[in-house]
C-alpha cells in the first residue's frame, strides 16, 4: 500500500451543509438563519460578551477590593523538602536545579514544616521563625539574601 492508495474509514467525512442553494435544498430561502432579527441579516456580528442590552454580568456584579500591586510574592519550600537536595549549601538556584522550585526570579521564603536531619547553609530571601528555629537547632545557618 502507498500513500495516493490510502482513504478515509466509511462514514468518516460527512458532507458540509451548502446553504442558499434553494428550496429543494433543505437549506434555501432563509439559509437556516431563522426568519428576520439582528443575527438574520448579511454582516451581522455581537461581541461574545454581549447580552442583548440587557445589564452585562461584569456590570451587574458588586465590586469589593483591590490587587495590591506592590504585594511581594514568594514561591515556598518546607525545610523537610531540604533533604531532597543533596547539597549542604542551599540556594535558589541549586533549588531551581533540583526542581524544587519553579522560577528563579520570584522571591523565596522558606517555611518551618517537616524534619530537619541534616545541618544545611540555607540562602533565601524570607524564613519563616519556625523554619531558622529548626534549620539551627540542626546545626545549619540561615543566610537572607
Amino acid at each position: 500500500m502507498s500513500l495516493d492508495q490510502l482513504k478515509y474509514a466509511e462514514g468518516a467525512r460527512k458532507k458540509a451543509k451548502r446553504i442558499g442553494r434553494g428550496t429543494g435544498s433543505g437549506h434555501g430561502k432563509t439559509a437556516c438563519r431563522g426568519n428576520k432579527g439582528q443575527r438574520s441579516r448579511s454582516g451581522s456580528k455581537s461581541r461574545a460578551w454581549f447580552e442583548g442590552g440587557q445589564m452585562p454580568l461584569q456590570r451587574r456584579i458588586p465590586k469589593r477590593g483591590f490587587t495590591n500591586i506592590f504585594k511581594t510574592r514568594y514561591q515556598v519550600i518546607n525545610v523537610g523538602d531540604l533533604d531532597r537536595v543533596k547539597a549542604s549549601k542551599v540556594s535558589p538556584d541549586v533549588l531551581f536545579e533540583n526542581r524544587l522550585i519553579n522560577k528563579r526570579s520570584v522571591k523565596l521564603k522558606v517555611l518551618g514544616n517537616g524534619e530537619v536531619k541534616k545541618a544545611y547553609e540555607v540562602q533565601a530571601h524570607a524564613f519563616s521563625k519556625k523554619a531558622i528555629e529548626k534549620l539551627e537547632a540542626a546545626g545549619g545557618k540561615v543566610i537572607p539574601l
